[in-house]
């Protein structure tokens, strides 16, 4: 855990990159309420294995703890270390968002998790979560096959890219005065003093 101080400025524009609307924009749907006073972005991959296990063993608690309680507000943004798949799998949960369903879905994602370029990232595993989920299927399907949300994955790959990100899972966490980074799957307790010292 460390304390990010250097301004990460966008060459093209000269704009400051690691602010709360750059860090938030185009991620997840914001897990939390508007007025929280920690924000905390994600920037993970639906095939990484340590992604996998803090969604299994830490989130839940953060989300216990912080989310459901007002303190803190999660978005989740892609960084698709792990090629093509995993750009698809991210696809996959922007269709789902379409139709309301962002957070169910990638939570089924990493519910059916089995393992990093092992190939089980399949367009009929993805139809097949859409289908049990009672999304529309041929919305969804169109969606895919139609890669509408591709440009939204690579924006976020190289979003992550810009402000330092080379590893997932990587979070950031911040208030509107300081932020602080996290990367891997840290024990709780990593996450636990971060938003204590930023809340």
């Amino acid at each position: 855990m460390y304390v990010v101080s250097d301004l990460v400025v966008d060459p093209v524009n000269d704009q400051v990159l690691l602010t709360s609307k750059y860090l938030t924009n185009n991620g997840s749907p914001k897990n939390g309420f508007d007025d929280a006073t920690v924000s905390m972005v994600e920037f993970g991959d639906y095939q990484c294995t340590f992604c996998h296990k803090f969604h299994q063993n830490t989130l839940n608690a953060i989300k216990m703890q912080y989310i459901d309680t007002g303190k803190v507000s999660f978005v989740y943004r892609d960084f698709p270390l792990n090629g093509r798949d995993s750009i698809l799998a991210a696809e996959a949960s922007y269709c789902a968002d379409d139709q309301g369903k962002y957070w169910e879905y990638h939570n089924m994602l990493f519910s059916n998790w089995a393992g990093e370029n092992t190939g089980w990232i399949t367009e009929s595993l993805l139809l097949d979560i859409a289908n049990f989920m009672d999304l529309n299927i041929t919305e969804f399907d169109y969606c895919l096959n139609q890669h509408t949300h591709y440009q939204k994955v690579i924006d976020n790959e190289n979003y992550a890219k810009q402000v330092g990100i080379n590893a997932t899972p990587s979070f950031l966490i911040f208030n509107d005065k300081q932020l602080i980074k996290i990367i891997g799957a840290q024990p709780l307790e990593e996450f636990q003093n971060a938003i204590n010292q930023l809340g």
